[in-house]
Parts: structure tokens; sequence; C-alpha cells
């Protein structure tokens, strides 16, 4: 095979190669000090709105530039704008890890530039899709019957399982469009995705129902049976249920085997969003938090949250493909394939045609890491948390708001709401932690979440003294 040239300059992506050359390994250097010296950087970016569009061209330019110009800008102009998700003290939101291994997953299925949406299109793409999907299973516990697919988020997977649930109930919608009668029930601390998901599918949001929860933020099975009996007398349809293994603002666990049953009694589909608690089962003492999930229709676990895995790779898994299957799959002439039952053609499975090769980076995060080194990893995520939370109770100022089950910590100072807001600005403003916040009961509350790989007990030191010193001064 003749290589592609222009003049004497053999090409690599239409760049000559040994400038392609000299400019990645320019980029794998930088990005081996970033890692190193993230700590350097303030977690959260010191920036205004319109700082960086107003330094940027208009238009793009009518001649390409030289690369070493584009790196350049990259460093002078779009670090500055980068809040550091990659940081050790980046405790916000949920803290998350793009790990090295993974790192060099993306390179390389960049690379490769490859479109997973039929086995032919991407043989390789697709069955390990499966193979990684199906170590990950075996990792948390999960049966072997569950089969798993990638999705971007979890928000897209919730949707995915709600479209399911919905098939199941009332096959006709596929034709007929979305009935007004179907009921879908979520804790009130469920993610908001649920509620999207039953926008976007025509449900509609005054057709979701917000069970209450009990004192730690868990749902009530007994809300949960009366709500479904109320809906049944008024001669609704109750369809689905979504269990939260892991909740946004506190990562509580509802009691998913008692949500289970009742699910089962009324012929709901069972929804588990795992998203991140659903990765502490790896961890053989915390199995325990997807007790129930083997009775679910759906689960869903996200390994770019809590499992070292780069942004975005969601693992939705169901025990009743072929309902997934009936509610997504059209085939066009132009992408039939000829019949192989080996051959898994994934764009059946959603609303997505063209999928990236997200599956190679969880297959280099799970064999660099090892199921025994990734527990270990998470389990002092567990007990820095912990540590953090000793410290919270221990200073008479602050108070936790919620019990703290994984690596979240929901804490307080104690009184109104208005310096707790002050303390949460100044400690951002600082650059040296970042934290986010949430409402429990009425109160505003801050969140510190531990996930991030090179985090350490001198970072929640840090954040520990940097809190401790802004409420001093009453920010």
């Amino acid at each position: 095979m003749t290589p592609a040239t222009t003049g004497t300059s053999v090409l690599a992506g239409g760049m000559p190669v040994e400038e392609f050359r000299r400019a990645a390994h320019e980029a794998v250097e930088w990005i081996a000090d970033y890692l190193v010296n993230l700590r350097d950087y303030p977690v959260l970016a010191q920036v205004k709105p319109g700082d960086l569009s107003g330094q940027l061209p208009k238009a793009a330019p009518e001649q390409g530039e030289p690369v070493d110009a584009i790196l350049e800008d990259f460093r002078r102009l779009i670090l500055p704008g980068i809040t550091h998700w990659n940081h050790p003290r980046f405790f916000a939101y949920f803290s998350i890890t793009g790990s090295a291994p993974g790192i060099l997953a993306e390179l390389l299925c960049a690379a490769l530039n490859v479109n997973g949406m039929l086995w032919k299109s991407s043989p390789a793409a697709t069955e390990l899709e499966q193979v990684a999907l199906g170590w990950l299973r075996q990792w948390v516990g999960l049966p072997e019957e569950f089969f798993g697919i990638i999705y971007d988020t979890a928000s897209v997977s919730t949707l995915h399982a709600i479209a399911a649930a919905r098939e199941l109930a009332d096959p006709e919608t596929r034709a007929e469009g979305a009935s007004r009668n179907l009921v879908l029930y979520a804790s009130e601390q469920a993610h908001s995705s649920v509620e999207k998901g039953a926008i976007a599918l025509g449900v509609g949001q005054k057709n979701v129902r917000k069970i209450p929860v009990d004192a730690s933020f868990r749902m009530r099975p007994d809300a949960l049976g009366e709500a479904i009996r109320r809906d049944l007398s008024a001669g609704r349809k109750p369809f689905c249920v979504v269990a939260t293994a892991g909740t946004t603002s506190t990562t509580s666990v509802d009691p998913v085997p008692e949500i289970a049953a009742i699910a089962r009694e009324h012929s709901l589909w069972l929804h588990v969003d795992g998203a991140y608690g659903g990765s502490a089962a790896v961890i053989p003492e915390y199995r325990h938090v997807l007790d129930g999930a083997a009775l679910a229709d759906s689960v869903v676990i996200n390994p770019h949250k809590w499992l070292l895995t780069p942004t975005d790779l969601s693992a939705f898994y169901t025990r009743r493909p072929e309902i997934l299957r009936r509610a997504f799959s059209l085939v066009p002439e132009y992408l039939r394939t000829a019949d192989d039952p080996r051959a898994v053609n994934l764009m059946d499975y959603g609303v997505q045609l063209g999928r990236r090769f997200r599956a190679l980076k969880l297959w280099f995060v799970m064999r660099y890491f090892g199921r025994e080194r990734m527990a270990a990893i998470l389990r002092s995520h567990i007990e820095l948390a912990r540590q953090f939370a000793a410290w919270v109770e221990a200073d008479e100022r602050f108070e936790l708001a919620a019990p703290v089950p994984l690596s979240v910590v929901c804490f307080r100072m104690k009184g109104p709401d208005e310096p707790n807001r002050r303390l949460l600005d100044a400690v951002n403003a600082s650059g040296e932690v970042f934290l986010s916040h949430t409402v429990l009961n009425g109160r505003f509350v801050l969140r510190l979440a531990v996930g991030n790989v090179a985090t350490g007990r001198a970072d929640i030191e840090t954040a520990w003294r940097r809190i401790q010193a802004e409420a001093a001064t009453g920010s």
C-alpha cells in the first residue's frame, strides 16, 4: 500500500507524519506533567463569562495554522478557563478520575475513529463492549442474564429504561404516540434525569410521582405502595418505578428489595439508578449497595463517576433486552446485514446510531487496575469521607446534614442559610478546593465528594483548613 503524500511528506491523518509525531510527543509530555502537577492549578476556573470568547476570532481561519500555534493557544487561552475535574481537590458534584490508562485508550480510540453501530461496522468494538460489560457485571455481582450496553451518561441510560418500561406497558405507543395515562414513580431525591426522561418520552412531568423519603433520605416503600393504589383507583396505569442506589444529593440507598416486591406485585418495570453508588459494589463489604438490583428490570452504573474511567461512559444493564430492542429497533435497507445470532447490532438497542468505541477505555482501566486495587481505591475514598465527617462532628460550629454511607459528606454551619452560601463562595474562590451544594429539609447544605484516584488525606485536610478559616472570618 502506498502511503498518502504531499510533496515529499508522508501524511498521518492529514498532517506530515514527522510533524504529527513531534506534536503528539509534546502533547503526551504535557499530559504527563499536567497529571503530576494538578495541585498547582486552581480547581475552579478563575475567569468571568465571556473572557475566552472575547479573545478568540469571530470566524475560523481561511488558511490552516501551525499545530505549534494551536497548542500554544490551548495553554495560553483554554487552560485558564478550565475547571479541573481531574484535580485531587475537586470535591464538587461527584468527584471523578480520568486515569492514565483511560487517557491512553481515548488516544487510541480517536486514532481508530470507528463507529460501532453494527457488528459489521466494527466487530471488535461491539464484542469488546459485551466482554468489558460482562466483567463489570461480575465485579458488582449482577446476574449473568443481564445484557449490557454502553450509553454516554446515566441520563440517557435512564431515558432508555423508561422507554423500555413504556414499551412493555403500552406497546401501541411506538406507532400511535404517547398515552397520558401512564404513571412513573421515583423518590423525591431521585436524579432530575427521571423527570427529563418522562418529558422527552411524552409521559409528562405531571405523571411523575415523587415519593417521600425517610429520615435518611431513602424512598419509603409504604408511600410508594399508597401512591400506586391511589393511581389505580383513579383509573391511571402505573408502569415504572425508579429506585436509586446512591442519590445525587446525599448518596442515600433506597430499600430496593422492598421496592422490587411492590413493583412485582403491580407488574411495574423496576429501574435501579446506581450511576454513582453502584460502583461501591466492587468492594466485597459494600455489595449490599446493590441489594435487590438482581430483581430489577434494568440497572445503570457509571464507570466515569467512580471507576476511574474518563468521561463519558454509562453502563446500562437489562434482563429484558428484547423489550429494549422492540422499543428502538428500526432498520432501513442501507443498514441491513446478514443475520447471525452471534452478531449483535447495538444500534437496535437505543436512539443513537453512531457509537464511539467507549468500551476500549473501560477495558484498559479494568485490566490496568484490577478488581482488588480498584476496590482498595474506592475503600480509601470512603474512609477519607468518614474522616472528614468526623472533623465536622467534632467542630461545634458545624453539623452533618445527612448520613455518610459512601464517599460524599453533606454538612453545614449551624444556623441560617446565608452564612453557608457565603462560606461556599469563599471556599471556592480560594482556588484550593471546589465544593458544591444541595438543599435538604429546606436548608442550604455543602457537599464534599471524594472520588479522584490521587486524592489523599492531605487534600481533605487542606479542604477542612480552608473551610474552618473562611468560617472564622465570617465569609
